[in-house]
Formats: C-alpha cells, sequence, structure tokens
C-alpha cells in the first residue's frame, strides 16, 4: 500500500487495516518515497532460563555470581 503523509493523518484506519493484513505501507512525500512501515511479526516467548549466559558456564568451576564478579571489576588493577 502506498500513503502520503495526508493520508497518515486522514486515512489512519486503512493504514493500520493494512498492517493487520501484513501489507507493508510505503509513506510518499511529494511523491517521493520518505519510508516503509513494517508490521510487527509476531515475538516469540523467551525463558530466561534459555538466555545464552546460563549456559556459558555450565561445566566451568566458578559460580555465576564469582563470573558476574568478574565481568564487573575494572580492567586494570591498581
Amino acid at each position: 500500500m502506498k500513503a502520503s503523509i495526508v493520508d497518515l493523518r486522514y486515512k489512519t484506519t486503512d493504514i493500520l487495516k493494512a498492517l493487520d493484513r501484513n501489507e507493508s505501507v510505503t509513506v510518499l512525500y511529494h511523491g517521493k518515497v520518505k519510508g516503509i512501515i513494517k508490521p510487527v511479526r509476531g515475538k516469540s516467548i523467551s525463558k530466561v532460563k534459555d538466555h545464552p549466559f546460563f549456559a556459558m558456564h555450565k561445566g566451568g568451576k566458578q559460580t555465576v555470581l564469582e563470573a558476574l564478579e568478574n565481568l564487573r571489576k575494572p580492567r586494570y588493577d591498581l
């Protein structure tokens, strides 16, 4: 779908319906493309325990708290 700046203001419902149909909306300003509005894809819900950090120290000798302390310490010890 193509929409001008005026269409964004006065035909907002039509633009939102197009986004609901998973259509991209090309925004025109004086007949030239200014941008593209794309519909949001469904978000995948992930669990905190699936974050890569929690598997980083799976076989490590440090506890998670020790690993965090090492990450947070200053670069050079004075």
